[in-house]
């Protein structure tokens, strides 16, 4: 498949890290970059929509599914004036949380999902269908976390090495919380 990253080169890096060397990949760093690529791409990934941002206007002809980085917003709130033909698919596109064995990810309707279960076939992923919420449920769990974590250390109960370390043992997570902090980027997290 040829995928079409809209964001930085880390969040292409993570995609190509999910989905392989297999496809191909083109990387913009914003929408109005993207816009003349639409014709080429057989999937978008857009990991910028921010609800006071967003424009869907460079979506309006597109014929491919669109997966939009609905994890400040709703996928519905994201979409609620568009009134073209494209596939919208809410996915989580915070750093890390990409690249994991299954597509977390929300769907405006019915013929969304049809759409969804055939890209990710194509993809070679599974994924898990949530609720169209904001912070979708594994970022939500995370960030209460890494809050936790944050409390512990403040009240001396243990060091920040030490919570990584017994995180990443007790519960087999890739990293521990003041690690995925630092990659998720703490302005991130506050959002959540």
């Amino acid at each position: 498949m040829k995928i079409l990253v809209i964001g930085t080169e880390e969040n292409s890096l993570e995609c190509k890290q999910k989905f392989g060397d297999a496809h191909l990949y083109s990387t913009v760093e914003n929408a109005k970059d993207g816009a003349p690529q639409l014709a080429w791409a057989d999937v978008v990934f857009d990991f910028l929509p921010v609800p006071e941002a967003f424009d869907l206007a460079m979506y309006e002809h597109a014929k491919q599914p669109v997966f939009l980085n609905s994890t400040f917003s709703t996928l519905s709130g994201l979409i609620a004036n568009y009134s073209g033909k494209a596939t919208f698919i809410g996915f989580c596109g915070l750093p890390t949380f990409l690249n994991r064995k299954m597509l977390e990810v929300c769907v405006a309707n019915a013929d969304a999902k049809v759409v969804l279960e055939d890209t990710c076939k194509k993809l070679n992923t599974s994924f898990g269908l949530v609720a169209d919420q904001v912070g979708f449920v594994t970022p939500r769990i995370i960030c209460m976390i890494i809050n936790e974590a944050y409390c512990t250390v403040e009240e001396g109960t243990a060091s920040r090495e030490d919570i990584d370390v017994a995180m990443k043992l007790g519960t087999n997570y890739p990293y521990g919380p003041f690690e995925w902090a630092e990659r998720i980027g703490k302005k991130m997290w506050l959002l959540c």
